[in-house]
């Protein structure tokens, strides 16, 4: 038989516990206004566009194609690399203002509107170009987002919260007796996660692969190159977020104030292109996003290691920061 006094004492003990905590409760009202908040800022554009067009060398002038409204006009500079886009449907149309000729692929329901658009208000030379090419399915452009979402949630929550818990029940501090040193204890928690993520996402990878045979024209050595280094990269500030921190959870507020924003603005489900201009540079601040579009170019897009040149260096820099910052600010107890 339950007894309600022990009940009501449990109850008025936990209560005090959390209430005590004012970083836990006070993050539990802030998190969800700035998750609105961001969501606000980053969907609140009413001018949404239907089609997008590329256009060479660039979208600037007066002609009146280019200003038909709910058609997105995206710069591209690389005439043959925009040609590619169109053939994966990346691009609904293509069009070339100096030698007055576009291209169009003739698989795709976008582009054969668009073109409709484009003969009832340009001159009627203009040339046309066929292209043809494979479409780029969502399963084809999700599966890297899939691939980064699921290294960052077990990278993260899964060293963050062994080291609180370590800390809270005081194996820290008998380790801190012994001759440990902070940069060692943390490096052998980035190798000990690191091969266990890495097994579990190559694993998916190659299985996912085999079952829906999406698109990977890259080499395997630069994707894997990208998703180790990113892998290192979201182990570091998981380790960084446990540093210092003591409490269950203050550590599990402080590991979804990062990702949820990786998970919103890191290209996870859908491209940030439309987005705001701020939302794109904070964007870019975020490690997963260099996973995600550094294996995603590869994937689609073949990218070379040269091409992806940035994303690894951002990822490295990155890495090392956050284990020397962690290991600097951690403590035992």
């Amino acid at each position: 038989m339950m007894s309600v006094t022990h009940f009501l004492a449990v109850l008025r003990a936990r209560n005090r516990e959390f209430l005590r905590d004012r970083s836990s409760w006070a993050w539990n009202i802030i998190f969800p206004l700035l998750l609105i908040g961001g969501l606000a800022v980053m969907f609140g554009n009413d001018n949404r566009t239907m089609f997008k067009v590329g256009v060479y060398p660039d979208a600037q002038g007066a002609d009146q194609f280019l200003q038909t409204r709910h058609i997105k006009f995206v710069d591209s500079t690389e005439l043959q690399a925009a040609i590619t886009r169109v053939e994966r449907h990346q691009l609904d149309l293509l069009l070339d203002r100096q030698q007055k000729r576009y291209w169009v692929n003739d698989t795709s329901p976008n582009g054969y509107l668009v073109e409709r658009i484009l003969a009832g208000s340009s001159a009627p030379d203009i040339e046309r170009q066929q292209v043809s090419g494979r479409q780029v399915r969502y399963v084809d452009w999700v599966v890297p987002g899939i691939l980064g979402l699921n290294m960052m949630f077990s990278c993260l929550f899964g060293v963050g919260y062994v080291i609180v818990r370590y800390r809270k029940s005081g194996v820290l501090k008998r380790l801190k007796a012994t001759p440990l040193a902070a940069l060692e204890f943390l490096a052998a928690q980035v190798v000990s996660r690191l091969w266990l993520v890495m097994a579990i996402t190559l694993s998916v990878f190659f299985v996912t692969h085999w079952i829906l045979d999406f698109t990977m024209h890259g080499s395997y050595f630069t994707l894997i190159l990208v998703l180790t280094l990113g892998a290192i990269a979201l182990i570091n500030m998981g380790l960084l977020v446990a540093a210092r921190t003591a409490s269950e959870e203050l550590a599990g507020g402080l590991l979804n104030l990062f990702t949820w924003p990786m998970m919103i603005m890191s290209g996870v489900w859908f491209s940030l292109e439309g987005a705001h201009p701020l939302v794109q540079m904070a964007s870019k601040a975020l490690p997963l996003t260099h996973v995600v579009e550094g294996a995603r170019s590869i994937m689609i897009d073949g990218a070379t290691i040269l091409d992806v040149g940035w994303n690894i260096v951002y990822l490295v820099i990155f890495a090392i920061g956050c284990v020397l910052l962690g290991a600097k600010l951690f403590r035992w107890e």
